[in-house]
């Protein structure tokens, strides 16, 4: 078995299920994962693997589907979207489709490393452990760069 097949075998459902997660379309996360593995075997060469190799295809898979969104977009009736209580729970949100996109706006106007931490995060899934390991930096960090960022997401949905 090649080192790539048994990156996909043992990657793929890390992938699969951080696709889902976004999309909560078990279609569209299935071609967003295929997408992303094409795109990791055309870019192998450049992984230097300064992070780890989930955390490359998971940031692969989520520009992925923020370019699926982007190319159907959809229109939606502000009008119908739910006021938000006071206790948001961001990462629940992050998963319901409209308030998604709303989160996705205020996420990319944030700057680093507050944007690229809460994406690991919720996204990634990964620990702060793991986080701390891609930047270089403590678990505290992490943890503490994460609850900034999502505050100021809550702040900006508000």
């Amino acid at each position: 078995m090649t080192e790539l097949e048994q990156i996909y075998n043992r990657y793929f459902k890390d992938v699969y299920l951080f696709t889902l997660g976004l999309s909560k379309d078990k279609h569209v996360a299935e071609d967003i994962t295929s997408e992303t593995f094409m795109k990791a075997i055309k870019a192998i060469d450049s992984f230097n693997g300064d992070c780890d190799i989930r955390v490359w295809l998971c940031q692969i898979a989520k520009n992925a589907y923020i370019s699926y969104v982007r190319k159907n977009k959809k229109q939606v009736n502000v009008e119908s979207i739910p006021e938000q209580k006071d206790d948001m729970d961001v990462e629940r949100i992050v998963f319901s489709s409209v308030e998604a996109m709303k989160v996705h706006k205020i996420l990319h106007k944030l700057e680093e490393p507050y944007k690229e931490v809460f994406s690991l995060r919720v996204f990634g899934e990964l620990s702060f452990k793991q986080i701390a390991d891609v930047f270089g930096k403590t678990d505290n960090w992490a943890c503490v760069t994460f609850h900034r960022a999502k505050g100021m997401i809550v702040k900006e949905m508000r």
